[in-house]
């Protein structure tokens, strides 16, 4: 591990042999414990953990707090419910991305932002009134995302507190959860494509908290994964990441994103511009299957003698029995279904687009 990065709150858990680390915000995450592949097998077929400690979350807390986030925030925050989850954007005054948000509504007076871009802290702070405060919470709160079929069974062994589909539907959330004996959150919310859940909690609880999910999760198959074992589910279930999929030169219009901006609702920032680029975008993000093996991160993809666009990220993906899959920054004219795109001259690999995503395209599992 490299020592200037810092040690996220579960690290002093993790078991031993983690083969790789890679900085993630300047937080030490692991690649994997050796094993890729039975890590995303947890996942797909049992449950795996994976820590996202390392996102940033603000804490915006006064009167006037949900109508501060209504000005950066893409969707309509003043519509939603207590307890109630939305994933969205903010963009730029010119309607450009700067990251992909998720926030949570404790109540009018209380909202929390998951992101990673530090540029989304400035621009709340441009709206804040004196009595509304905004608090970063990194350095205090844990994050554990229990990911797959199995996690519901093994997270309801350690509360009292009902965590069915009933009681606790996708997108929702839940506070003040006794649970192994520690106060925590607990949200349906993902990166997998899986049924999941996330905890939050104190970091002084971490490690113990980690312990006890192990204990209750011995006889379900629960493994840790890391970073390469979630690339390969965001992969499949076609889930975008900031510097990859997209960047500030792109429109939410530009990377399948679109759905997530309400220019219904009243002014926020960047909402002229987005109604002046909705329907105008050239660019998407697709799915690709790559005809050979091979490493293509970052290659171009070439149609009609010109350039078109490049993959993003591929991975072996095991849904597809290990073809080459990558999500890609494409021209829509060549976005079909079908098209067969060739890559730079030095490979011979076809690159055709398929649909998006390829695992679980209507979205079910995660709503179990």
């Amino acid at each position: 591990m490299n020592e200037e990065l810092k040690q996220t709150p579960f690290a002093a858990a993790y078991p031993a042999g983690v083969v790789e680390w890679i900085d993630v915000f300047g937080y030490a995450v692991p690649v994997t414990w050796g094993d890729p592949s039975a890590e995303y097998d947890a996942v797909r077929n049992q449950a795996a953990a994976m820590e996202f400690s390392m996102l940033l979350k603000w804490d915006i807390e006064g009167p006037g707090a949900i109508q501060v986030v209504d000005k950066v925030f893409s969707r309509d925050v003043s519509r939603m419910e207590s307890g109630q989850i939305a994933y969205g954007v903010v963009v730029n005054e010119d309607g450009t991305m700067v990251d992909d948000c998720t926030v949570f509504v404790y109540n009018d007076d209380h909202v929390r932002i998951f992101g990673g871009n530090p540029k989304v802290e400035q621009f709340l702070d441009q709206y804040r009134p004196e009595n509304v405060s905004i608090t970063q919470r990194r350095d205090q709160l844990a994050q554990l995302s229990v990911q797959g079929p199995e996690s519901r069974h093994i997270l309801q062994q350690l509360t009292n507190t009902s965590i069915s589909n009933d009681s606790l539907p996708y997108y929702r959330f839940l506070t003040d959860v006794d649970m192994a004996g520690m106060s925590v959150q607990v949200s349906r919310i993902g990166f997998t494509g899986e049924l999941g859940y996330e905890i939050m909690l104190p970091v002084e609880h971490a490690v113990e908290f980690w312990e006890a999910l192990f204990k209750a999760g011995t006889d379900y198959g629960l493994l840790p994964a890391g970073a390469a074992a979630v690339m390969m589910c965001r992969i499949e279930s076609g889930m975008i990441m900031a510097e990859f999929e997209y960047d500030e030169s792109m429109t939410p219009y530009d990377c399948r994103m679109g759905w997530a901006v309400d220019l219904d609702k009243e002014c926020f920032q960047g909402k002229k511009a987005l109604a002046s680029a909705k329907d105008k975008s050239e660019l998407t993000v697709v799915s690709v299957v790559l005809s050979e093996e091979g490493e293509y991160d970052g290659v171009s993809l070439w149609a009609d003698g010109a350039k078109v666009g490049y993959i993003t990220m591929a991975i072996p993906s095991p849904h597809l029995e290990g073809q080459i899959l990558g999500l890609a920054r494409l021209d829509c004219i060549y976005s079909g279904l079908g098209t067969k795109l060739e890559l730079d001259e030095k490979y011979s690999a076809i690159a055709e687009v398929v649909q998006m995503p390829v695992y679980d395209p209507e979205r079910t599992r995660v709503r179990w």
